[in-house]
Parts: structure tokens; C-alpha cells; sequence
């Protein structure tokens, strides 16, 4: 019988990488603070978006919920005033975008829709309705009126 040596690196090399893969995964994804996300630039916003896409793209499930509450919770938790003035300066950006920039956000938007599951697309809805429940008479009416007519 001979006498041979097995070379494992690059099987461990292999699992090495696995490993990395896995632990890269369960970090959780840090939810950006509001007001800091409000103070970068729309290319940094951009930057930002994009990252944060491919980092959910890769979550699992579970992860991306986790994600979502944890935005939620951290808008709830800013005062009226910080969230009216977050608003206003949202709406100021979106108003000082070129009608091709507006268009493309939406564009991407809608075929982040589209692409979502028929679960995903009821879960966003349910999101929104109680989002829309946790709204005051006077923000529901303003809402509705700023919203387009189909």
C-alpha cells in the first residue's frame, strides 16, 4: 500500500469561503438613520439605495422582514415635527429631480413590484394600510388629495 498525502486546502479553502458567505449573511442589515439619509446627497442616496439593494437581494426572508420593522419602528419613533420636516425636505428633492430622473425612480419601483411575489405584494399592502390607520384625519385627507386620480 502507498503511502500518499492528501492535500485538503483546497477543500478547506472551499469551506472557508462558505463560511465567509454565511457569516457576511447573517449580519444584520443596519437600517439607515432618517435624518442622516436626508442630509446626503441624491447621488450618495443612490449609492446608498443600490447597496442596500444587493445586501436585501441576498437576505433571506426572514432578514429582510427583520429589516423592514426596524425602518418602520425608526420612523415611528421620529417626533411629528422631525417627520413633517423630513417629509418637506423629501418632497423638495423629489420636486428638484429632471422628469427622466422621476421617471426612472418610478420605473425601478414598479418593477420592484412586479418582480415581487404575490405574498410580498399582499404584505406590502397590509403595511401600508396600517401605515395609513396610524395617520391622522387632516395626513389621510392631504394624502388622498396629493395622490393622482387613475
Amino acid at each position: 500500500m502507498k503511502n500518499r498525502l492528501v492535500d485538503y486546502r483546497p477543500a478547506f479553502a472551499a469551506l472557508l469561503l462558505a463560511l465567509s458567505g454565511l457569516a457576511a449573511q447573517a449580519a444584520p442589515i443596519e437600517v439607515p438613520d432618517p435624518k442622516g439619509w436626508a442630509a446626503l446627497t441624491p447621488e450618495q442616496q443612490e449609492e446608498r439605495r443600490a447597496a442596500l439593494k444587493r445586501q436585501l437581494q441576498q437576505a433571506t426572508p426572514a432578514e429582510r422582514q427583520a429589516f423592514r420593522q426596524q425602518l418602520r419602528e425608526r420612523l415611528e419613533t421620529l417626533s411629528p415635527h422631525d417627520r413633517k420636516a423630513l417629509a418637506a425636505q423629501t418632497r423638495d428633492r423629489w420636486e428638484t429631480l429632471s422628469p427622466e430622473q422621476r421617471q426612472r425612480l418610478m420605473d425601478e419601483r414598479r418593477e420592484q413590484i412586479k418582480g415581487m411575489t404575490p405574498e410580498q405584494r399582499r404584505e406590502l399592502v397590509q403595511q401600508r394600510r396600517a401605515m395609513l390607520e396610524k395617520l391622522s384625519p387632516e395626513e389621510r385627507r392631504a394624502l388622498r388629495e396629493k395622490l393622482p386620480r387613475d
